[in-house]
């Protein structure tokens, strides 16, 4: 097993690597939607740099907004996180083979749902778990693991 280079990963909140390897498979960190450098949690569309909000769904609506906003935002950046977190490791988002993510409303399904079909253009096999709370606040809605096959010839 080996750790690559990892700068363009996203970083983890504590002492953990973002991915290993394990020889064509590459296991990931769960990803949540935080920004390591303030500490900050995405709570909002506002917390999204401005010309990620439109895709991530924001409407202009504050009836829309506010009730899909925080999940539809903390998607979003995952998504993003994710992408980047690949290629560090030398693959893409088509490179998944099963996603395992975790919400503390299964409510928030369908509209994780709409923005992740936009990141994929071959589904994973794909498990959801409902928990009481993630870390680093109770802000947090999502996490998402991922699983991928890049074989080492590729990295």
């Amino acid at each position: 097993m080996s750790t690559p280079d990892t700068r363009d990963a996203a970083l983890p909140l504590a002492r953990y690597a973002p991915f290993r390897r394990a020889g064509d498979l590459v296991y990931f960190a769960g990803i949540i939607a935080v920004d390591p450098a303030s500490g900050k949690v995405i709570g909002s569309y506002s917390d999204l740099p401005e010309e990620m909000r439109e895709a991530a769904g924001q409407t202009g609506e504050i009836s829309v907004d506010s009730k899909d906003g925080p999940i539809a935002a903390q998607s979003w950046y995952i998504m993003e996180s994710l992408r980047r977190t690949l290629g560090a490791a030398g693959g893409t988002l088509n490179d998944i083979v099963n996603l395992t993510q975790y919400f503390t409303d299964l409510r928030d399904f369908p509209v994780y749902n709409r923005i992740r079909g936009e990141f994929f253009e071959i589904p994973p096999a794909s498990t959801c778990v409902r928990v009481v709370e993630l870390l680093p606040t109770d802000v947090a809605r999502l996490e998402v693991q991922a699983v991928a096959y890049i074989p080492v010839d590729n990295a």
